[in-house]
C-alpha cells in the first residue's frame, strides 16, 4: 500500500468524456486517459484491503462481486502508484490476456466491489487497467512470445470470440499447435460485430490477433464449421476441440405483424454497421436506412444501449427504448448492501447522447409490444404498446409481469431493433458435433467442468454459460485451456 491516506487525500478520476454533441460526429472512442502523473496518483487511492473484493470474483446475492478474473488489482494499483509501470504491466498479464478489451468493454465489477465504495467512490480501476496495458503497447514492453517448445498436440478452437482467442493464446503459450475457426470474415466475435466501434475500436483487435499470428496461433476465416468443414473433419485432424461458438440464438418477439419489414434483431444491426464502417466508411449501402427514421429499440441492457447510440450516430430522427422491468433506483436499496453489483439505475454513453440530441431519456419503463402494424408496402409504420405491471400467481405464488387492462397506445415507428437477450447456441453446431445441451440450449458438461458429452470435445464462454460479459468469457476460455491441456497431457501447468 504506497500512500495509507491516498483515499482520504485524492478524489477519483476518471478520463475525460467528450461531449455528446460531438462524438455523435463518428464512430470513434469517446474516452481521453489521464495523464501518467493522475493514474499514479489514482493508483495511491488504492487502500490494499484485508479483503480486497476488488478481486474476488465469486457470487454474492446471485451476482458477481469483483473480477472473475482474480485480477491482482491492489498489487498493480500499487505499483503504478510507485511509477513501476512495466512491473505491473507483469502483474496484470498474469490472469488477464487481453486488458485491452476488459478495460474498454467491461462494466467494472471490481469498482463495484471496492471497499472504498462504502463511504465514497471506489479506485478507478478499469482506468488504471486501461493506462498499464496502452503503456505496454506505447512502450514496446508487448511483443510476440512464441513458445521455445511445441509439444506436437493440435488444437481446433470453433469460433473467435473472448473465450475462443483467450483458450487459444493460453494453449498456445502452452507449446501446442492451435487453429481458430471464425465464420464471419475477421476475427473477434463478440468483440468485432456486437460491440460498436464507440466502445471497442477495432485496431484494437487486430493490434492483439497480429501479436498471436506472430506467436503461431492460425486463423482461418469465412469458415463455418459444420458448415463449410465437417466436424468429422475436425474430430480427425485434430486431438482436441473447443466450442467457443457464443450464445447465438436472439430472442424474439412474437406478436402480431412481426414479419412487417423494417424489423431486425439488434446484432444483425450491429453486425451490418460494424461491417459497413470497416468496410467502406459507411458508404456502401448494405446497412438499414436510419437517417431521419424513428427508431424503437426493445430491451433495456447494453445491447439496446448500443443501438441507441449507432442509431443517432447515423442520423435518427427519435429513439425510444423499451424496458419489460420497472427503473431500478438510483442509489441501493437496503437489500442491496456492498459489496453485491449494485442494482441501481445505470444511464449509459446512448441514453445520454440521446438526452442531449432529443432532450429526454429514451428509455420508457414497463412496457413492451403487443402489436406491429405495417404500411401498404409491408414497411413497419406504428407499434401498440401496452403497460406491465408485476402480479402474483395465485398458484405457484410467482411474481409475472402482466399487462395493465387497458393500457395499449399507438407509437409511430419505422425501424425496429430487438435486444431482448440470448436463448443459447445455435443447433446447427451443437447437433453437428453431437453433444449434448441443457434445458436452456447451453452446452452440457458436469458443473465447474468443460468437457462436453463427446470424447475430446470441449466448450467455453457463452455457448456453454449462457449470455455474459466479456470478462466471464475469458475467464471460461482460461479454465478450459487447464483442462485441454491435462487431458492431453495427463497434467497441466497453466
Amino acid at each position: 500500500m504506497g500512500k495509507p491516506t491516498g483515499f482520504m487525500d485524492d478524489e477519483r478520476q476518471s478520463s475525460t468524456i467528450i461531449a455528446p454533441e460531438e462524438r455523435i460526429k463518428n464512430f470513434d472512442e469517446f474516452h481521453i486517459p489521464l495523464s501518467k502523473e493522475c493514474q499514479q496518483t489514482q493508483g495511491g487511492r488504492c487502500m490494499d484491503c484485508g479483503v480486497p473484493f476488488c478481486q474476488y470474483g465469486q457470487m454474492i446475492g446471485g451476482m458477481t462481486s469483483g473480477c472473475p478474473l482474480n485480477n491482482l488489482i491492489p498489487e498493480w494499483n500499487d505499483l503504478i502508484y510507485r511509477g513501476n509501470w512495466e512491473r505491473a504491466l507483469k502483474r496484470l498479464k498474469k490472469t488477464n490476456n487481453f486488458p485491452e478489451f476488459t478495460s474498454r468493454v467491461c462494466p467494472a465489477l471490481c469498482e463495484a466491489a471496492c471497499t472504498c465504495n462504502i463511504n465514497g467512490l471506489p479506485v478507478s480501476v478499469k482506468e488504471n487497467e486501461h493506462g498499464i496495458i496502452e503503456y505496454g503497447y506505447e512502450k514496446g514492453l508487448i511483443q510476440p512470445e512464441p513458445p521455445k517448445v511445441r509439444t506436437g498436440k493440435r488444437i481446433a478452437v470453433i469460433g473467435s470470440g473472448p473465450s475462443g482467442l483467450a483458450a487459444a493464446d493460453q494453449l498456445n503459450h502452452r507449446g501446442h499447435y492451435v487453429t481458430v475457426f471464425e465464420r464471419n470474415d475477421r476475427i473477434g466475435g463478440l468483440l468485432r460485430y456486437g460491440i460498436p466501434n464507440m466502445k471497442l475500436e477495432k485496431q484494437v483487435i487486430d493490434r492483439r490477433v497480429d501479436i498471436m499470428k506472430a506467436e503461431g496461433v492460425a486463423f482461418m476465416t469465412n469458415t463455418n464449421v459444420g458448415v463449410d468443414i465437417k466436424p468429422s473433419r475436425i474430430l480427425r485432424e485434430y486431438d482436441a476441440v473447443i466450442l467457443a461458438c457464443g450464445a447465438s440464438n436472439p430472442r424474439d418477439i412474437k406478436v402480431p405483424g412481426r414479419e412487417s419489414k423494417g424489423i431486425y434483431f439488434a446484432v444483425d444491426y450491429l453486425t451490418k454497421v460494424t461491417k459497413s464502417l470497416l468496410n467502406s466508411g459507411l458508404q456502401d449501402g448494405k446497412i438499414p436506412v436510419v437517417k431521419d427514421k424513428k427508431v424503437m429499440v426493445i430491451g433495456g441492457g447494453d445491447t439496446g444501449n448500443d443501438c441507441v447510440g449507432t442509431s443517432i450516430r447515423l442520423g435518427a430522427a427519435s429513439v425510444i427504448q423499451l424496458e419489460m422491468m420497472p427503473k431500478a433506483p438510483d442509489t441501493r436499496a437496503d437489500n442491496n448492501p456492498w459489496p453485491e453489483w449494485p442494482k441501481i439505475c445505470k444511464t449509459d454513453y446512448g441514453q445520454e447522447e440521446s438526452i442531449a440530441v432529443f432532450g429526454h431519456d429514451p428509455r420508457v419503463y414497463q412496457t413492451t409490444v403487443k402489436e406491429f402494424i405495417a404500411d401498404e408496402k409491408g414497411n413497419v409504420c406504428k407499434a401498440v404498446l401496452v403497460k406491465l405491471e408485476f402480479k402474483k400467481d395465485p398458484e405457484t405464488g410467482r411474481m409475472n409481469m402482466c399487462e395493465v387492462p387497458g393500457s395499449e397506445y399507438i407509437e409511430d415507428v419505422d425501424l425496429v431493433l430487438i435486444a431482448a437477450g440470448f436463448l443459447g447456441s445455435q443447433e446447427y453446431v451443437t447437433r453437428a458435433f453431437g453433444v449434448d445441451v441443457d434445458g436452456r440450449t447451453n452446452v452440457a458438461t458436469v458443473p465447474g467442468e468443460y468437457k462436453t458429452s463427446k470424447e475430446k470435445i470441449f466448450v467455453a464462454g457463452d455457448m456453454h454459460r449462457g449470455q455474459s460479459l466479456v470478462v466471464w468469457a475469458i475467464r471460461e476460455g482460461r479454465d478450459v485451456s487447464k483442462e485441454v491441456d491435462k487431458y492431453l497431457m495427463g497434467y497441466t501447468n497453466l
